[in-house]
């Protein structure tokens, strides 16, 4: 069988996890991508790759890259909602010299709750020991007066290794006002007010109608805490139900809580197996979510929208969680059918499979609808789809881990002869633009973040993450402002999370 390209032997050419040849990424896009899709420590399919993700934002650090690094981080924390591997970051930053003028940056950045300054702080004390760099000491320190007693109420867990009376006593944080002076006595002396939670509460007085119905009506719990919370809520039966209702489609809330949309696609697989649940139920879960892209700019034109069910998209994306990466790829496909004008949806493994989605039948009806079979890779099939039947879409958008096994073999003209060949993904969208549409915009979505890519060239938007905010980047690329790479790098001109003073 002929080689329709056998030229293996560049430089940005190596293998991937199942042995197939990919693009190696460059060392910021890489970064970005395993930044991007890590619960840091969870283990994934082909193994962790947290020691990989430190080495690599260590080297850049030390090449003079720790503003891009400090930007990832942040952009991690505040548009992605992902906390441990941001926390981790800022502490590289820390413990290099060329990064620790941006440390503050980061710090201040990622530090959004009250617990991400003792996360963070543990993890530096644990990861690299004593002593603690005074850049990390000023920045934490100045965090700390960025929250009130609540807030230090909330999180004083006790039974952590690492209290806010510690870090008072490392980082000598001064009040700014006499508001913070007071607070800080009360953390050293252990008398912080308690705060009304709903863990609290709960913990106090047991999981009861009674218990949830005042909760309900208090209005502290939170949107996140309802999605975690409804199936105990429905089994305890609360009067006043309704107002949970009215709470999880509230858009405010919803678009303030930077709750992914994996967690409604979650509670939904969740409740739906509770016999309490209704129909009501699950109504406003789809609403819930559908509000959640309502800020998202639509996507104009004809999309091809394209879903990895294998067998390697299977494995769940955390200890403490259901969700596979294959879910959430079928969840952001179903979300990203809603924001295009006109789309085509399609999934694969070994075999190409068309799907129907009516943007009536809801987004989470629709995700749910999309077998995942497992099996084998074969990124190929979505493109050889739309050239062989010469349909031209504006876009493609691709979720997959890109860890192919299957290459696509093809019968081309070879010297007027019919010959079979291999042809690369890269080289397939090649081949459309030649032949159907030569300005299509192509966006490869990294759900896992291996390190590597099937797909390179002309309009070619390499992404990665699990939130809805892709598809803003997706917008923001076609819009002239460059990939992800060129967002992130530029992410501290236009975000203002660094001075922020509130709690996300």
């Amino acid at each position: 069988m002929a080689k329709f390209n056998s030229s293996k032997k560049e430089a940005n050419l190596t293998l991937n996890n199942e042995g197939q040849v990919a693009f190696k990424l460059k060392d910021k896009e890489k970064l970005a991508s395993m930044v991007l899709t890590s619960l840091f420590n969870e283990n994934k399919f082909y193994g962790d790759n947290s020691k990989e993700l430190a080495t690599l934002a260590k080297k850049l650090i030390a090449e003079g890259q720790g503003r891009f690094v400090a930007n990832l981080a942040v952009f991690a924390r505040n548009e992605m909602n992902l906390r441990s591997v941001s926390h981790v970051l800022c502490d590289l930053l820390a413990n290099d010299e060329k990064g620790k003028e941006f440390v503050k940056y980061a710090v201040l950045g990622v530090c959004r709750r009250a617990d991400d300054i003792t996360e963070i702080l543990s993890y530096y004390i644990n990861t690299f020991g004593k002593p603690i760099p005074n850049s990390l000491k000023k920045a934490l320190a100045q965090a700390m007066n960025n929250f009130d007693e609540y807030q230090f109420g909330k999180y004083n867990n006790s039974s952590k290794e690492l209290s806010f009376k510690d870090v008072l006593r490392l980082t000598h944080a001064k009040a700014k006002d006499e508001e913070h002076n007071e607070i800080f006595k009360k953390i050293v002396a252990d008398s912080l007010a308690t705060p009304y939670t709903w863990e609290t509460e709960l913990s106090a007085k047991g999981n009861t109608k009674q218990v949830w119905e005042e909760l309900i009506d208090s209005g502290k719990v939170g949107t996140m805490a309802l999605l975690r919370n409804l199936n105990n809520i429905l089994n305890a039966g609360p009067s006043n139900i309704a107002k949970v209702y009215k709470a999880l489609t509230d858009k405010n809330a919803i678009l303030k809580s930077k709750i992914m949309p994996f967690r409604f696609y979650s509670a939904y697989k969740k409740v739906a197996k509770n016999p309490n649940c209704t129909s009501k139920v699950l109504e406003v879960l789809e609403d819930a979510i559908e509000i959640s892209t309502q800020n998202i700019e639509k996507l104009q034109g004809k999309t091809l929208i394209a879903i990895d069910v294998s067998g390697s998209m299977t494995a769940r994306i955390s200890s403490r969680s259901e969700m596979t990466p294959a879910e959430i790829a079928t969840l952001l496909a179903s979300m990203a059918n809603y924001i295009c004008e006109e789309s085509i949806v399609v999934s694969f493994d070994t075999k190409l499979y068309v799907n129907t989605f009516s943007k009536k039948a809801g987004i989470i009806a629709n995700a749910l609808s999309i077998d995942v079979n497992g099996g084998g890779t074969a990124v190929g099939l979505p493109i050889a789809y739309i050239l062989d039947n010469k349909i031209k879409v504006d876009r493609i958008i691709l979720l997959s881990d890109y860890e192919v096994n299957r290459q696509m073999t093809r019968v081309v003209k070879i010297q007027g002869k019919d010959t079979f060949v291999e042809m690369s993904c890269s080289q397939l969208l090649d081949e459309y633009m030649k032949k159907v549409n030569p300005d299509v915009q192509f966006h490869g979505i990294d759900l896992v973040g291996y390190g590597t890519q099937q797909f390179k060239g002309k309009n070619v938007n390499i992404l990665a993450g699990w939130s809805e905010k892709i598809f803003d980047v997706i917008n923001l690329s076609e819009q002239g402002f460059g990939n992800l790479v060129k967002i992130i790098e530029n992410y501290d001109e236009v975000s203002d999370y660094a001075n922020a003073d509130a709690e996300s």
